[in-house]
């Protein structure tokens, strides 16, 4: 699909700069060399700011942008670094979100957490292309599993397991993926999400945090899975939208 066109969405410049880096198929020493990609159009980018409003905001400002101007996204990237539950994604591996999953939108209740799903007021998950993302983790070499979204980094054990148990096989937390979905569903657009481990899920320790090593490997992992992702960029997307995990309040089913 000649002009075909791939939006990169990150919090911050240096999330941005190391996936545009890989994929250019030139991500940083050390690590495997990568054959330079094929790109199929052109690729943007949006540093978003922090957490899942700012997300939302520029992915919707940058997807309506570009429509009005003809030359509407075919697929949005959301990545960057995150938080790893220890026992599935260690400090320096990768994750491909499966679902990218609100995990802290609902209400707390005498008995537990509430989601707005459950509560009737809407979607708390959104899916991305099965086959693109697990293509995408494949080449990359990540886990694919559910990614959580949060407005507050987790920093206890409590709270880790906590979301451990609300969300079994969850891969790691971060801070916009849900929001950059939330904009790219309601557009008609595909959305990934790619996180890269710097940190464990739990009490916070700023001393064990490895930014450095988690940014080359969003670079490397970009880089691996730069010819999949330029290919469904060419085919619109991956063969379908995202879509809501459950059909919000009043939506047909």
């Amino acid at each position: 699909m000649p002009g075909s066109r791939l939006l990169v969405v990150t919090a911050v410049a240096a999330e941005r700069d190391a996936v545009l880096a890989g994929l250019a198929g030139k991500p940083p020493e050390p690590g495997p060399r990568h054959e330079p990609p094929q790109p199929v159009g052109s690729v943007e980018s949006v540093v978003a700011g922090v957490g899942p409003a700012a997300a939302a905001a520029a992915t919707a400002d940058a997807l309506a942008r570009a429509r009005a101007e003809g030359r509407p996204f075919h697929l949005v990237l959301c990545a960057g670094i995150a938080g790893g539950f220890a026992e599935r994604a260690p400090l320096g591996s990768v994750v491909v979100a499966s679902r990218i999953v609100a995990a802290d939108l609902g209400a707390g209740t005498a008995e537990g957490f509430v989601d707005v799903t459950e509560l009737g007021f809407g979607t708390v998950a959104h899916e991305p292309p099965a086959d693109l993302a697990a293509e995408v983790a494949g080449a990359a070499g990540a886990l694919l599993a559910p990614v959580l979204t949060v407005s507050t980094v987790t920093g206890t054990a409590g709270r880790a397991a906590d979301l451990a148990a609300r969300h079994p096989g969850a891969g790691a937390e971060a801070m916009e993926g849900f929001g950059v979905a939330e904009a790219a569903v309601r557009a008609g657009v595909p959305v990934l999400e790619v996180r890269a481990v710097s940190n464990t899920v739990g009490p916070r320790d700023r001393a064990a945090w490895r930014i450095p090593e988690a940014l080359r490997a969003l670079s490397h992992a970009c880089a691996a899975a730069a010819r999949p992702l330029f290919a469904a960029a060419r085919a619109g997307g991956g063969r379908r939208a995202p879509r809501h995990d459950r059909p919000a309040p009043g939506a047909p089913s």
